[in-house]
């Protein structure tokens, strides 16, 4: 993944935009696997935040969108190999 500076507002457009093509559904299917491979309570947690405002980046700080999309980053790179 791409490393995004937080303070940058293109950068900050980016991941806004990562952030609203992901649906409740694959939220969800990211919250599954997140608690099937032991993730912690906290990451689960705020994947599960994450599907509750799926497609509304703007009701989350950066710090949470940059944390939600290097988790789903982790994801889907542990589910390639």
């Amino acid at each position: 993944m791409a490393e995004y500076d937080i303070n940058d507002p293109t950068d900050l457009d980016i991941m806004k935009g990562s952030f609203n093509m992901y649906t409740a559904d694959d939220w969800e299917e990211y919250i599954v696997e997140a608690e099937a491979r032991n993730f912690g309570y906290k990451n689960v947690k705020i994947l599960k935040t994450a599907q509750k405002k799926a497609g509304i980046a703007k009701y989350l700080s950066p710090k949470v969108i940059l944390w939600v999309l290097n988790l789903v980053e982790r994801l889907d790179d542990d589910e390639e190999e």
